[in-house]
Parts: C-alpha cells; sequence; structure tokens
C-alpha cells in the first residue's frame, strides 16, 4: 500500500483537459449533464437531515461541505450560491487555478487548495458534508482514500460517494460506448478494473464507522437528453451515508 492515494497516471489525464472544465460542450460535457441530478440529490439529502427550509434562496446557511477531487468546481459554486460554506480540493494544481479563477469572476468566495483527502485529515479538518463524486475510480490505495473522506466527517454529518460499478454492463456503456462510440469522454479517461461494486462502496463505508442511509442509481434517457435516478445501480450509483452523532 502507498502512503498518498494519488495516481499519477490519472491525475495527468485530467490535468491535460483542465481548460475546459467550464465548457459544457467540451470534454467535460458529460460531467454538466450529470450536475442537476447530482445537485437535486444532494439538496434532497442535506434539507431532510439537517431540517433546512427547502423554500429558502440560501437553506444551506452554516453548513461546511467539502468536495474532495473538486475539478473546476462544478458542484462548489452552485452549493455556494445555495449558502453553504465551500471547500474543494484536488490533487492536480491546474484543475484548482482553473477553479479559482471562475470562482473569482462568478464573484464567489470558495476556499479551493491543492491537496489531498489524507493531508486534509491531518489538518484536523471535518465538515457537514463530504463530497466523493466520481473520483474513487481514479485514485490509488482506495482503503486510504475511502477512509480519509470518511475522517472528514464530523459527528451527525453525511458523505456522498458516486461512481462506476464494476460490471459487464458498465464496460458496455461507460467505457466502450461513452468513450469509443459516442465519443462523450477521451479514450483511455475510465479503467474498468479500478470500478467499484456498491457493496464494496458500503463495506468500506461501515467499516470507517458511517451508516448508509440511502442508495440511487443514476440511468441517462437519451429522448430527453438528460440524467435521472433510478433503481437500477448496474452502472452509475450514488450512496449516502452519515456519522452518527457523538
Amino acid at each position: 500500500m502507498t502512503a498518498s492515494t494519488i495516481n499519477q497516471a490519472e491525475l495527468a489525464k485530467f490535468v491535460a483537459m483542465a481548460e475546459q472544465w467550464w465548457d459544457p460542450k467540451g470534454k467535460f460535457k458529460p460531467l454538466h449533464k450529470f450536475n442537476p441530478v447530482r445537485l437535486a440529490y444532494i439538496r434532497e439529502h442535506l434539507l431532510a437531515h439537517f431540517g433546512r427550509d427547502a423554500t429558502a434562496m440560501r437553506p444551506f446557511e452554516g453548513l461546511t461541505i467539502v468536495d474532495v477531487g473538486c475539478g473546476g468546481g462544478l458542484l462548489c459554486e452552485p452549493l455556494t450560491r445555495l449558502g453553504a460554506t465551500v471547500t474543494g480540493i484536488d490533487a492536480a494544481e491546474r484543475n484548482i487555478t482553473i477553479a479559482k479563477l471562475h470562482a473569482e469572476k462568478s464573484g464567489l468566495d470558495i476556499d479551493y487548495q491543492a491537496t489531498t483527502s489524507e493531508a486534509l485529515v491531518a489538518t484536523g479538518a471535518s465538515y457537514d458534508l463530504v463530497l466523493n463524486m466520481e473520483v474513487v475510480e481514479h485514485v490509488d490505495n482506495v482503503l486510504l482514500y475511502m477512509k480519509s473522506c470518511a475522517d472528514l466527517v464530523r459527528p451527525g454529518g453525511l458523505t456522498l460517494t458516486a461512481t462506476l460499478n464494476r460490471t459487464a454492463r458498465a464496460y458496455a456503456l461507460a467505457v466502450f460506448g461513452a468513450e469509443r462510440v459516442l465519443r462523450w469522454l477521451p479514450k483511455g479517461t475510465h479503467d474498468w478494473n479500478k470500478f467499484i461494486t456498491p457493496d464494496e462502496i458500503k463495506a468500506l463505508l461501515t467499516r470507517n464507522g458511517l451508516k448508509v442511509t440511502a442508495e440511487t442509481g443514476v440511468v441517462f434517457h437519451p429522448l430527453a437528453d438528460e440524467w435521472r435516478k433510478s433503481p437500477d445501480m448496474a452502472i452509475n450509483y450514488m450512496i449516502m451515508a452519515e456519522r452518527p452523532a457523538a
């Protein structure tokens, strides 16, 4: 086991595309399409868990959120607009530079740091919500990565993990289809062997003191050109967990 979660080869892939983070028609187009269903799920669970007013303009005022592997800040910015105090971390300094510039242009105060989850844990930081979104399939030392993400969840807080299932359908659609046929993603973006099953994620969450509270699949509807929640977790899925209050 390595002492770091950084996979240099995976990091290089995203550094090479960093300039396109905020181009909805560029190489991160799939994430722009994916963002509405991710945000809706986060909003739904934060409102319910923390008893917030769904009609408020900034319902997450006073809540702290860290987005681990934040990239260009596609989730950090809307969550900041909803009132949360947001920290975005990424191992790629170029991603953080892009995120900072875009936040500045947008007039948003977001704490962006070029660091890793394990390094952030060492500072003693903890948050009401820890986001682990489409990152775990790109890291080294999954055990250390999931433990560090869990360690960042304060008592009574939540964590959301989103990733790809290790199934034949996931390979056919998320790797072969998305990268080679539809060309939604650059070839080589994903390695099917690094995909993780829901049961594996839930076991890692549980072993690190968290309780799984919700799970959902996410599927693409081509006629509507949008992603939606689904009971089908065979390809993309999200799992919510909480750290019991002390």
